[in-house]
């Protein structure tokens, strides 16, 4: 009241507070900060992994390529392939495409309410380290500007097409029909970057010669802190995907870290018994296919459930990389740099299956409401209903058929594409120098690495080997 005249307030506004009365300031918090812990697994995350686990040659080239995409996305997202991924339904596998400005209410899962520009952030960086997974199949080689060109082009035409079709209220998200059971997106995310990866790579080609022989970490201390960001992370990953601070969220980041830390230990220990080393390198593949093995199911499944599937992410992916890539032609004709197709692909189709298995009908209820989804087959041959969770297990395999195909197709019709504009290699020539010909920068300024002491330096006179090393290195 000013002036003994009463100011009309807008009927959902708390006098005194900005805030509505439908909004959850707890989980509108911990949206925005779940959002913020994966994109930090991208910017500084990724960008720190890939800048460190290859050669120092390509350690610009290889960060610059997973910030060049984390910024991309976020234009391509807002201006039209959000709404491609969750809009108005266009066509059964796409959205209408339309920007994704506005300030309004979303309703979630029927009883949780958030801002729309939550959900357009926390899908978004999902989409943007979609892409820089994908990243990993390509680094050492490809052309940074055919790069620019792949990263929107595949955004639109392949990762909005999974979104929708398994989230968005696509044919493979009816409750009356096929549903398949993707928590955060091992399917949508790990499945896709790992096929799409591997195929790009195909069209792409092999690393140099000598690089692809020999291409040893440059800085493995970096790349542990980069694995950090990434694995710590992932709380926000599958905790954020309830769009709510409940037990489900709770569940799903203990049941991360439970998989993660069992996939990481049985890899390590596969590496002891079979090649009599503990390998850093080899520990953190078992972090990533941990993490991604659980994803789709990870506050779906009890936390024994975790733990198994840790147990064979750390086993099945180790197998295929290390046992059936070096016996088969193909897998050795296509150079995957990272590994994104074992690490990725292979565990994300395994945890896709696995959930398939594993979810609880009671938890399927806690997340997404009553009869949307088939209870894992465990737990429908207990109900002596086994017939609803082949069903269900024959869902996720129809998914992941058409992630597959689709990525397989489209990510090669991309390439086609790109390399009619653009070369999609770099030049052979370029390939032996590294950064300094893609960007005309290097990653370390080490003395005597490119440098040459100026030869009218008076000092350079009075330079003997008497004078103490810290001194000899500011002249």
């Amino acid at each position: 009241m000013i002036n003994g005249t009463s100011l009309a307030l807008p009927e959902n506004l708390i006098p005194g507070d900005a805030a509505p009365l439908w909004l959850n300031k707890g989980d509108h918090a911990w949206q925005l900060t779940a959002a913020t812990m994966v994109g930090l697994q991208s910017v500084p995350g990724l960008v720190i992994l890939y800048g460190s686990i290859v050669k120092k040659k390509w350690a610009v080239n290889s960060a610059f390529m997973a910030l060049y995409a984390f910024a991309a996305v976020l234009l391509c997202w807002v201006l039209w392939a959000h709404n491609m991924a969750f809009g108005k339904k266009l066509l059964p596998i796409m959205g209408n495409p339309s920007t994704a400005l506005a300030i309004k209410l979303l309703q979630r899962n029927g009883s949780t309410y958030i801002p729309l520009a939550d959900y357009v952030y926390f899908q978004f960086v999902f989409a943007a380290i979609t892409v820089i997974l994908l990243a990993g199949s390509l680094l050492g080689r490809m052309n940074f500007y055919a790069w620019m060109f792949f990263v929107p082009m595949w955004l639109t035409c392949c990762y909005t097409i999974g979104a929708f079709s398994i989230w968005g209220g696509g044919f493979l998200d009816k409750p009356d029909g096929i549903s398949i059971i993707d928590y955060a997106g091992g399917f949508v995310i790990h499945l896709s970057s790992g096929v799409a990866g591997f195929t790009a790579a195909f069209w792409v080609g092999p690393r140099h010669s000598r690089d692809r022989q020999h291409s040893p970490p440059n800085n493995i201390i970096h790349m542990l802190g980069g694995a950090g960001f990434l694995w710590l992370g992932w709380t926000g990953f599958n905790g954020g995907s309830p769009f709510a601070v409940g037990r489900t969220a709770s569940l799903g980041i203990l049941n991360t870290h439970i998989c993660t830390a069992s996939s990481l230990l049985v890899w390590l220990c596969l590496d002891m018994i079979f090649y009599q080393k503990s390998s850093v390198i080899g520990a953190v593949q078992g972090m990533i296919t941990g993490l991604v093995c659980i994803t789709p199911g990870a506050g779906l499944v009890e936390s024994w459930a975790a733990a198994l599937m840790g147990v064979l992410s750390g086993s099945v992916p180790w197998y295929t990389m290390m046992v059936l890539h070096r016996r088969y032609a193909f897998f050795q004709k296509v150079d995957d740099t990272l590994a994104v197709f074992h690490t990725h692909a292979v565990a994300g189709l395994l945890g896709g299956l696995l959930s398939g298995v594993f979810a609880k009908p009671s938890l399927l209820e806690m997340m997404y409401g009553r009869n949307k989804y088939n209870p894992g087959l465990l737990y429908s041959i207990l109900d002596h209903r086994p017939g609803d969770g082949l069903r269900q297990l024959g869902y996720q395999l129809i998914g992941a058929l058409f992630i597959t195909a689709w990525n397989v197709v489209f990510t090669s019709l991309i390439c086609i594409l790109i390399s009619r504009i653009v070369n999609l290699r770099m030049a052979e020539d370029d390939l032996e120098i590294g950064d300094d010909a893609a960007h005309g920068e290097e990653a370390y300024a080490v003395w005597g690495d490119g440098e040459r002491m100026p030869t009218t330096s008076p000092w350079r006179l009075q330079a003997t080997p008497r004078i103490p090393f810290l001194c000899r290195r500011i002249i």
